[in-house]
């Protein structure tokens, strides 16, 4: 397939026109034409270029890329090596932000709640990207602590009675913490997202809501592997996604 293929597709399929975001979605780096083999990975890291290029990839499609809003224009420094990487090996990056966040079926908390069995039944937060719904499995918190962990690979930060009672659930992939006093309110019993801010710990013993904070990087591992796989299934090009053991 050709890269503008590659880029109108999955432009149509997360309906990026309708975000307002903090970065470029769709090529940030444009590479070769022919696309035969697509890497994923969360974001752009330099052993992630560099692993995708022993690969063989002709791009590469990542939820957490370059040129973010207030952060130095200049390419220089990391960001200099990361794109002289690109370039040298005329390699497409191609990023999606929170139009992977929101997709109801490709999207990061779609993904991530069909992996812990939570039934959606609505949104909230910024363009509302945010889930909120029910355990299919009602179970105390420390039992969805031990799901959680399992399912991630990864160890959590829980806040809460251990041994409260959890139907209702809140959720969101990766920085979602900001949005825990509206997942409160939607009397939810208990909100997981990627990360913790000092903050959460009162929120949390305050209004009796439990706080889990599961890693930035383990939640949003999953949306962006879809979307590979998709193009795979849709156009018969390879794909790969390249994890890293990153434990934010």
């Amino acid at each position: 397939m050709q890269l503008f293929e590659l880029s109108d597709y999955i432009g149509r399929e997360l309906a990026v026109s309708r975000f307002r975001d903090y970065c470029p979605n769709g090529v940030q780096i444009e590479g070769r034409s022919e696309i035969t083999r697509i890497a994923t990975a969360v974001t752009a890291s330099k052993a992630v270029l560099e692993a995708a290029t022993e690969w063989g990839a002709d791009a590469i499609l990542v939820h957490h890329g370059y040129f973010w809003r207030n952060e130095d224009p200049c390419v220089t420094g990391l960001k200099k090596k990361r794109i002289a990487h690109l370039l040298k090996h005329d390699m497409s990056l191609l990023a999606y932000h929170l139009p992977l966040d929101a997709h109801p079926d490709m999207g990061n908390n779609a993904q991530l709640g069909r992996r812990l069995d939570f039934v959606e039944e609505g949104r909230f937060g910024e363009q509302d990207i945010a889930f909120y719904g029910r355990l299919r499995t009602p179970q105390t918190l420390a039992e969805l602590k031990v799901n959680i962990e399992k399912t991630l690979q990864r160890e959590s930060q829980v806040i809460g009675d251990l041994n409260r009672h959890i139907e209702r659930v809140a959720w969101c992939s990766g920085g979602g913490q900001s949005y825990f006093e509206q997942a409160i309110a939607l009397g939810v019993h208990v909100f997981m997202t990627g990360e913790a801010s000092e903050q959460c710990f009162h929120l949390a013993n305050e209004a009796g809501v439990g706080f889990i904070a599961a890693g930035h990087h383990a939640t949003e591992r999953y949306g962006i592997q879809s979307v590979g796989e998709n193009v795979a299934a849709q156009f018969g090009v390879e794909h790969r996604f390249f994890d890293e053991l990153n434990p934010i």
